[in-house]
């Protein structure tokens, strides 16, 4: 369960980024039920220690970098937010690789 924390604290940071991202925008109801719901919800759920969040976190966190890219490339007035994003993206899904390299790295020490 304590791996799943830098798990929620990413998600956590990527949701509160995304509500930052829209708070002025004209849609700003459809910005956070779309961009900011999902990494908290799953931010929620990597607490609780639901084991399938790292999971679920990494296939979105693809999703996210790549809206990050393609913005970054495509809207130079939003490129910085837009890398911030990616780098947030690539914070979840080293955040949700953990556990594993973890479980690795303790079968190594054990079978060693």
């Amino acid at each position: 369960m304590k791996a799943l924390r830098p798990l929620a604290f990413a998600l956590l940071a990527l949701a509160l980024f995304y509500a930052a991202w829209f708070a002025g925008d004209e849609h700003l109801l459809t910005g956070l039920l779309v961009f900011a719901l999902p990494p908290f919800l799953l931010a929620i759920a990597a607490w609780r220690g639901w084991h399938r969040a790292g999971f679920a976190a990494g296939v979105l966190a693809l999703l996210w970098f790549s809206h990050g890219v393609m913005l970054a490339w495509s809207e130079p007035a939003q490129r910085g937010m837009a890398l911030l994003e990616v780098a947030l993206a690539l914070a979840v899904i080293y955040a949700s690789c953990l556990p594993g390299m973890q479980a690795r790295r303790e079968k190594r020490r054990n079978a060693g």
